[in-house]
């Protein structure tokens, strides 16, 4: 299944690592985050991939050639330059790396994919974004969606009480609310399963996918909610980027349902 993974944004909340590279290259346990997310979708058998990029795109595209070109053995030739690859480790991963636009807005990313993402068989794709790690199981996520025949199902998540939030009607959404949940409160955390359709809700390079798109499809009854209540964690800041790595070096990744 293709999945999209928005990665353009400049990342200002974590300045302090994002001044020279995209937040979705801020490393967990030496690897981008971005790798994580990818290594827990492809344990799932989804792999193949559609990075929306923007802010120090050129990072991630070295990356991936770098990935590709630097894993495993090889013999180089320095007379005439010819290289030898051998054993190599590189992901069994098919990765699109596709330029959206500097300041082009969340659902304009998305947008500027159509053509991609309805190419082929043009049926349902995965989408989140660059800087959120989770453990939810991918498979049941995809099954809920397609029992409910939906346009669209956000994985609903229960984080620290700092963001607005989510209102149900049984797992329908309701409505999004701009205040700060506490307690028991409901966010978007990312992990959509997505029909085409939705492509057709987002105007134009500056829309937030978050806002009119999201809001519409609750509105008409075609946004579902998939609750997710174990883990989940955003990067926005250095304590966040710090908690990650604790996790990692400790060996208590919650997100890394992948054994290899």
């Amino acid at each position: 299944m293709k999945v999209v993974i928005l990665a353009g944004g400049l990342g200002t909340r974590l300045a302090e690592e994002t001044e020279v590279r995209p937040k979705p290259m801020v490393e967990i346990g030496g690897r981008p985050i971005l790798w994580h997310i990818m290594k827990h979708y492809a344990h799932f058998g989804n792999k193949e991939f559609f990075i929306a990029l923007g802010y120090r795109g050129e990072v991630i595209k070295r990356y991936f050639r770098d990935l590709a070109d630097l894993n495993g053995s090889m013999s180089l030739s320095l007379k005439d330059g010819a290289i030898q690859r051998y054993d190599s480790h590189s992901e069994e991963w098919d990765v699109h790396l596709i330029d959206t636009g500097l300041n082009t807005m969340t659902g304009g990313r998305l947008k500027r994919l159509a053509s991609w993402l309805r190419a082929g068989d043009g049926g349902t794709f995965m989408a989140t974004y660059g800087d959120g790690l989770c453990d939810v199981d991918l498979s049941d996520l995809l099954a809920f969606h397609k029992a409910h025949g939906r346009l669209a199902t956000v994985t609903a998540v229960r984080p620290p009480a700092r963001y607005g939030g989510i209102e149900f009607d049984g797992d329908r959404v309701a409505q999004f609310t701009e205040k700060p949940q506490v307690g028991e409160g409901w966010i978007n955390g990312g992990f959509f399963v997505l029909e085409p359709a939705v492509l057709d809700y987002i105007q134009d390079d500056d829309t937030y996918w978050e806002r009119e798109p999201l809001e519409r499809l609750a509105q008409d009854g075609q946004l579902m909610a998939y609750k997710h209540d174990a883990f989940w964690q955003c990067m926005d800041a250095l304590r966040d980027k710090r908690l990650l790595n604790d996790l990692w070096d400790g060996g208590a990744a919650p997100w890394k349902v992948w054994t290899e």
